[in-house]
């Protein structure tokens, strides 16, 4: 049987970059050996559930070409796929824990847990949870589930030595078992926490490569220690570096940062976003930026994933786009644009409107873009800077230039591209003049600027009455 890899994320809203990255390499280890990719909903914070966040996810995935194999809408032999619903059977683990020894139950109330908490406040020490439950009689307990008094279950953790991790990508991190807490599996709501149902599902659903974010690493001794107290075999375990943002903080959507969805609005291909994401923190063999999936499935080697963080950096992402954008052709590239632009164009034609389109292909590096580089199409003001207005006086030939292209533009039968292209030819042949002479002075009268797309493009799209009054 191939890996069988599994992205659990809170369904809290739209999906992080940071996440989509963890998802990325969940895929491509289980998709390198033809294994399993497999999404559970691990929504055992109930607070935070965003009604329509499984759609979410799936959408997601499925724009960047992720298959899910199993899961709460394609579900398999190991269901249910949201933790929600498999509450019974986190409940029987935990007491399971408890007959064994090395879970019990916890009564400490609220108001005794904030009075511990202020105590290692005041001694300065970072506040863990005494054990004083774990030296409870059997009948105190008896007497105390008889009178339905609220309880937690917790892990009861060793308080001598040292637990050594073994990591793909860190190696043997050494962790001592003083500071590690008794962590409570089992809610007082009868919900588990986070740690607990994620080594009950993912040994119950047969994972065999746990991919995360490295914060989790200094916590994968609990892990280990339930496999332990199970008897079960603990996956192997892949840390990542985290994704770190310019201001070198830790991407999270909770800090406002860009979804997923957020990019996928902007203009930004669910394929460069892919590409430009696994490269955060994993390097290929060879010299090469730009992969297909099927190429990344092929090639992705998890040795090859860094210790060190990545940075996150929109200039990067523009690049990968841009260069997607330019390999679509030209009626995808269409069918991709035309909805960014916000301009009115009702009175134009659909040649006009598709002139103007492909002549920015090679300007943009993502959809809303498109709107900035085409501005001088829409808006009639302009002004001539004090250097062009300087550089069209710098030539007694340029007013010939200008004179001559208004004559011949103007008595132009057909008014196109390719026969703009001709004009240009034949004022060149007219007046002698080539070069920035030949092309700048117009470019300038017609648009102020001295640089832009190709000129018979551009003079196409201004129009012929627009073109011939500026040139006047």
């Amino acid at each position: 049987m191939g890996s069988r890899t599994r992205f659990a994320p809170s369904p809290t809203g739209f999906m992080h970059i940071g996440n989509l990255r963890t998802a990325i390499f969940e895929y491509l280890v289980a998709k390198h050996d033809g294994g399993e990719f497999i999404l559970r909903i691990e929504d055992t914070d109930q607070n935070r559930k965003v009604e329509g966040a499984i759609d979410f996810i799936y959408n997601t995935l499925k724009l960047c070409n992720m298959d899910i194999d199993e899961g709460p809408k394609n579900k398999g032999e190991y269901g249910p796929y949201i933790q929600s619903e498999r509450l019974d059977l986190y409940k029987k683990y935990a007491e399971e824990l408890v007959e064994k020894g090395v879970a019990y139950y916890c009564f400490c109330t609220e108001e005794t847990l904030s009075l511990m908490r202020e105590i290692a406040d005041k001694k300065h020490k970072p506040f863990m949870y005494d054990g004083r439950c774990s030296h409870l009689s059997k009948e105190e307990i008896a007497e105390k589930l008889a009178k339905g008094e609220k309880y937690v279950i917790r892990q009861k953790m060793p308080k001598e030595g040292v637990s050594v991790v073994h990591d793909v990508v860190y190696g043997d991190v050494r962790v001592e078992n003083s500071v590690l807490e008794d962590q409570i599996l089992l809610k007082s709501d009868g919900y588990p926490t986070y740690n607990f149902a994620n080594v009950i599902d993912d040994h119950l659903m047969h994972i065999t490569h746990v991919i995360r974010g490295n914060e989790y690493l200094s916590q994968t001794p609990k892990y280990n220690l339930l496999y332990e107290a199970f008897g079960w075999e603990a996956p192997t375990y892949i840390h990542v570096p985290m994704v770190l943002g310019s201001d070198g903080n830790k991407l999270s959507k909770r800090n406002g940062d860009a979804s997923f969805m957020d990019l996928y609005e902007e203009g930004y291909l669910p394929e460069a976003i892919v590409n430009y994401l696994v490269l955060l923190g994993w390097s290929p063999s060879e010299n090469k930026e730009v992969f297909t999936m099927e190429e990344l499935i092929k090639d992705f080697d998890i040795k090859r994933i860094s210790k060190s963080p990545a940075t996150y950096d929109i200039k990067k992402l523009q690049w990968f786009n841009h260069k997607y954008i330019n390999t679509l052709p030209d009626e995808k590239y269409l069918e991709f644009v035309r909805p960014f632009l916000t301009y009115d164009v009702h009175d134009k034609s659909e040649e006009w409107v598709n002139t103007l389109l492909l002549t920015y292909k090679d300007h943009i590096s993502y959809g809303k873009e498109i709107n900035e580089v085409v501005d001088i199409f829409f808006n009639d003001e302009f002004t001539i800077s004090k250097e062009n207005q300087e550089f069209l006086e710098s030539d007694e030939n340029i007013p010939l230039v200008i004179k001559t292209y208004k004559e011949e533009l103007a008595s132009l039968p057909d008014w196109n591209v390719e026969a703009i292209g001709e004009v240009i030819d034949k004022v060149k042949e007219k007046t002698g003049v080539k070069g920035k002479l030949l092309y700048m002075p117009i470019r300038i009268k017609i648009s102020g600027i001295e640089h832009g797309p190709e000129l018979p493009q551009e003079i196409y799209l201004i129009g012929r009455e627009k073109v011939i009054e500026r040139l006047s």
